[in-house]
């Protein structure tokens, strides 16, 4: 605040009566208390005023910065002292360096060769090189303690000498070929992944196994409760049996609910090729994530979905949105060009069915399963138009949610 209008103590006097009741202040920081302060005192020339005036000014410092009493004699005490009211630095405390920058130096020169043992090894090592071979410069790190020793290795001057590190060494899994699917335009070359239904209170959600065909993109969505043998391995079977045509490859990425020998030795059993993403070739199960967002997301938001809620999920995707994705929703058809240049570009012309997709295909029914029949596939889309289909699972899923909803309230 500006108070150079003050210049009298009469003018405090008349200040303090009209106002020390009804008015208080504080300062804004201790620095800037303190100048003040000391700029007030130099006005006034408080050294030499009486004890009555003195009292007058100790009493107007203590109404303007709103410190106690005992803070203004304080402050008072030092400016008489030292004739400057400053802010006193705080300094901590410290010990003097009993180990150099040499012995952490030589610290890091007996560790790196002889390969970072315990620190009582060390510490043996350290004494013995002064002891019995007289080197001068261990004279001081031979007493060093053990503790001292690990508290040296892990301050940074220590690190940038002698820092080891230890990559991360991978463990190799025999399951699945590590390359991306070739299915040379022919259906059965599947891309699957799993699609979290949120968490709630610490409680995992169900989890939707989503499977796209390449070729045709034509879909099958399940749920499970968990993510195990037991619930994972009945809806797997299921989903395989629900393509129309013969399954040759199984696609996923490197999570442990797919890559597994209890998976492996299913899909060998059926003669289906396993292959799993590579490293850095986030494009290799692209197909499916772009489903997972598209589809599953799309339909069944991000909300969280108790697990035991899984098997009524499973007969919705079974009964209405699985018919609706493969009869009734149209998928756009990737035309790869290769340009000049090297590269490869994407454009979409072409829309159609799962279905129109499977059909468009030369000789398709040989590619069908043998129970399946190409016209009982046209039959069952011809049930009902592509928008009573929408319409119908849109009902189907408005009921779920509202029963889900009941069920959980």
């Amino acid at each position: 605040m500006d108070d150079s209008e003050a210049t009298s103590l009469e003018q405090i006097r008349a200040f303090m009566e009209a106002s020390c009741q009804t008015v208080r202040f504080a300062g804004c920081s201790r620095a800037e208390v303190y100048a003040w302060t000391e700029k007030t005192l130099v006005r006034h020339h408080y050294a030499a005023l009486n004890r009555r005036e003195k009292g007058l000014v100790r009493s107007y410092l203590g109404q303007m910065t709103g410190l106690s009493r005992a803070q203004v004699t304080r402050l008072i005490e030092r400016y008489i002292a030292q004739g400057r009211v400053k802010v006193t630095a705080y300094q901590r405390r410290k010990f003097p360096a009993r180990y150099t920058k040499a012995d952490v130096d030589l610290l890091a020169y007996v560790d790196k060769h002889h390969g970072n043992l315990s620190g009582p090894a060390t510490k043996h090592i350290l004494q013995r090189e002064y002891a019995e071979y007289d080197q001068a410069a261990f004279h001081r790190i031979s007493g060093i303690s053990v503790a001292q020793i690990y508290r040296i290795r892990n301050s940074e001057a220590y690190r940038k000498r002698n820092a080891s590190y230890q990559p991360t060494c991978p463990t190799p899994i025999p399951i699945g070929e590590r390359r991306k699917p070739r299915p040379r335009g022919r259906p059965g070359f599947l891309r699957i992944d799993t699609v979290h239904q949120g968490d709630r209170d610490g409680a995992k959600g169900l989890y939707h196994i989503n499977a796209v065909d390449e070729v045709t993109q034509w879909e099958i969505v399940a749920a499970v409760p968990q993510i195990s043998e037991r619930w994972l391995m009945p809806v797997l079977e299921q989903i395989l049996e629900q393509f129309p045509f013969v399954i040759l490859g199984f696609h996923s990425d490197n999570g442990s609910e797919f890559i597994n020998y209890t998976v492996a030795k299913l899909l060998e059993k059926l003669l289906i090729e396993q292959t799993k993403s590579r490293a850095h070739r986030t494009g290799d199960n692209g197909l499916v994530e772009t489903k997972n967002g598209a589809v599953v997301r799309k339909h069944l938001g991000f909300a969280h979905i108790p697990g035991c809620e899984a098997d009524a999920v499973n007969q919705f995707h079974r009964q209405y949105l699985n018919p609706y994705l493969n009869y009734h929703r149209p998928c756009a058809i990737a035309e790869v060009i290769e340009e000049p240049n090297g590269k490869r570009k994407r454009i979409y012309r072409r829309w159609g069915t799962p279905l129109e997709i499977l059909s468009q295909m030369p000789q398709c029914e040989r590619y069908l399963r043998t129970n399946i029949q190409l016209a009982d596939l046209r039959k069952t889309a011809q049930l009902c138009t592509d928008t009573e289909a929408a319409i119908e699972m849109q009902r189907a899923k408005k009921k779920l949610f509202a029963g889900i909803a009941k069920r959980t309230a």
